[in-house]
This record gives C-alpha cells, sequence and structure tokens, in this order.
C-alpha cells in the first residue's frame, strides 16, 4: 500500500509518532527532494531507502511504482514540506493507485495554508485556496477571478514574487483590502503581518524578502 505522510513545513519537531513509525516500516520512501528528506529522516534515525518522486519524473516512473506496489512493497510519499498533493508532487501517483485498487491512506499533519488562515485573522469558516498562480499566462484572469470572490482565499508565493503579487492584488481586490502575509511559518524567523495590501506593500518594500510564504486574502 502507499501512504501520503505529511512532513513539517519548517520546525521538525511537527510530525506525528505515527508518520515517524510508519517512515521506518515501510519499504522505501518517495521524496521530492531526497536531500531535503535525508535532514528530517537523519534527524529521527530513520534508515529507510528512499527514491526521488518529483514533478520532473513522476509521468516517467509512476508505473514502475504502481507495479512494486502491486507486488507487495509498502511506500510513504513525503514532499519537501507539508501534505503531498497540496501545491507538490502526489495527485499523479495517488490516481494511479486508486485506478488500479492499490490502497492509499493519508496521514493528517502539516500543510502551510491551515496555520496561516487561523492566525491571520481574516474570516475562515469559509476560504477558496488557490496555490501557487501562473507565473504570466493566465495570471491576471485568475486574479480577476479572485478578487470578485466573497470568501477569503489562499495563495502561496515566492519570495522574489512577493512585491509584485501584493500590488497585482492590491490593483484588482483595491488597495484597502484586509490580507496577512505569514512567512516562515513554524520557523526561527516566523513573520505573521495582517493589514491593507497598501501597508503591506510598504513593508515589505523596506526590507528583503527570504523564505516560503503563505498569503491570506479577505473575500469581496
Amino acid at each position: 500500500m502507499l501512504y501520503v505522510v505529511p512532513t513539517p513545513i519548517g520546525n521538525l519537531e511537527d510530525i506525528t509518532l505515527r508518520a515517524i513509525n510508519v517512515l521506518r516500516a515501510v519499504d522505501t520512501i518517495l521524496a521530492e527532494d531526497t536531500r531535503t528528506s535525508k535532514k528530517l529522516l537523519d534527524h529521527y534515525e530513520i534508515d529507510t531507502p528512499v527514491r526521488a518522486f518529483h514533478a520532473f519524473n513522476e509521468h516517467a516512473i509512476v508505473d514502475d511504482i504502481v507495479r512494486r506496489l502491486e507486488s507487495g512493497e509498502a511506500m510513504a510519499l513525503v514532499s519537501d514540506a507539508g501534505t503531498p498533493g497540496i501545491s507538490d508532487p502526489g495527485f499523479l501517483l495517488v490516481r494511479a493507485c486508486v485506478q488500479n485498487k492499490i490502497k492509499v491512506e493519508c496521514l493528517p499533519g502539516a500543510t502551510a495554508f491551515v496555520p496561516a488562515l487561523v492566525v491571520s485573522g481574516i474570516p475562515s469558516d469559509r476560504f477558496h485556496f488557490e496555490g501557487f498562480l501562473p507565473h504570466k499566462k493566465g495570471r491576471k484572469t485568475r486574479l480577476d477571478h479572485l478578487s470578485e470572490l466573497q470568501n477569503t482565499f489562499v495563495l502561496y508565493e515566492s519570495p522574489h514574487r512577493l512585491l509584485k503579487c501584493l500590488n497585482q492584488l492590491a490593483e484588482v481586490c483595491g488597495k484597502e483590502r484586509m490580507a496577512c502575509v505569514c512567512r516562515e511559518l513554524t520557523k526561527l524567523y516566523e513573520e505573521v503581518i495582517t493589514d491593507t495590501l497598501e501597508n503591506l506593500i510598504a513593508h515589505f518594500s523596506e526590507k528583503k524578502i527570504k523564505g516560503e510564504i503563505v498569503i491570506v486574502v479577505s473575500g469581496r
């Protein structure tokens, strides 16, 4: 069977006991980046064999993985951080397993947008998760659509595109729209700021931006 195993988004202590036990028990761990996963595995003294499984090779190797699962192997799928399949590789393999009647079990655990949504102070009873916007083609169309949503929406963004994204959001949503930027969640230099888009632009224009970023934007 295949286990989908969430891993910490920053702090290595944010992993469940069950996840550790599964990673120790399976025959193989499929990792988005073996170097990143090795840090976590070494920390918990897990010596299970690791195989690379990422966006650039998943189409080529998914059939081989399915064959190995059908032969009786147990595997765990992990991404660099958070839950596989959420803006990370995973969907293709899970779909192949479902189609081939291979049991899939997803453990509960870390996902970056959940703590960002909760800590933002922006309504979280109903929300839209957008993930990463297109870099070029279709980006403006998606932003226009998001700006009209009545409910909160959540984006993932890279540090070097944060200011561009905030300025684009201000253009389509209005500079007074409330939003929250969460940077480096669970890590040493965690930063969470909820303010108008105008004030967020001013704040991040004055500093060098690093780390993983989640943006929570209030609905229309």
